[in-house]
Parts: C-alpha cells; structure tokens; sequence
C-alpha cells in the first residue's frame, strides 16, 4: 500500500501498486479454449493474462472473447473448446503499461479496463495493476484528506 503522502497520480509509478505477476493466474497463448475457460471458470475472473512459454505478454483472453468463439451460425459449437488455442481468439491489442509509468497512465488504460498487464522493457508480464485497486487508494486518499481538513 502506498503511504498517504506519496499518492500521487503523476508522480507515483505502477511498480509501487501492481499485483506481483507470480500472483496472477494466466494461460498460455497455446492452451486450448477449455483450459481457458476451466481457468477462468475457477479463479472466478472475467478474464486473465495471456503469456507464451517465455513468460512474455501476449494479450488478455475473457470469457465473452470464448464464449463468441464457440457461437455458430445455428448452434453453440461446443467441439470449438477443444480445437481453437488460445491464440485464436484472445485480445492481442489489450494495453500494456511498463513498470516505470505513471498512476495517471494507468488511470488512462483502467477506464476501459478492469485490469492492465504490467510488463519489464522485454514485454515479459511482471504483474498487473487493477481498476479495484487504484480506486481503493483514491478513496483513502480522499478521506485521509478530508480529515486532515476537520
């Protein structure tokens, strides 16, 4: 948690309010659908990093980005989990921030996002930054000064 004299959107830096990525469930570009959604499914989240083997970012998959997948002409297509990858079907312009900016950049990307990868200089994932988070700490931020103020 950031202390309260350090919150600042311009000046303090994602790296101090990110999810460890060693904390984030993921999936693989190369897992089928059905080990996506099993994933999704069981942590209860709408949607999760994708990495490749190298630990790399690679986009955001999400239950609604499965589930259209599996939507046929006049049936569910079902046999999709099994043949369609990751890959296929994930959100590969998902944003990204790097370690080094800003709370405010991170404002920007979180307005359409409920999460945001954070990724080191190589693209590989080193955790993510939530809309639920930063909101927490504006709402503390604004109490904390509200009594200062009384």
């Amino acid at each position: 948690m950031i202390e309260e004299k350090e919150f600042d959107l311009a000046t303090t830096l994602v790296k101090d309010m990110m999810v460890d990525g060693e904390k984030v469930a993921h999936v693989q570009n190369s897992n089928p659908l059905e080990h996506a959604l099993l994933v999704l499914t069981k942590t209860g989240y709408n949607a999760v990093p994708v990495l490749d083997f190298q630990g790399t970012f690679e986009g955001v998959i999400s239950k609604s980005d499965i589930i259209e997948a599996m939507f046929g002409v006049e049936r569910i297509e079902l046999e999709k989990l099994e043949t369609l990858t990751v890959v296929d079907v994930m959100d590969a312009e998902a944003p990204r921030l790097l370690m080094d900016d800003t709370l405010e950049a991170a404002l920007h990307e979180l307005i359409n996002y409920n999460f945001v990868c954070v990724v080191d200089e190589d693209g590989e994932m080193q955790g993510i930054i939530t809309r639920r988070q930063l909101l927490k700490e504006y709402r503390n931020d604004f109490y904390q000064s509200r009594q200062k103020s009384s």
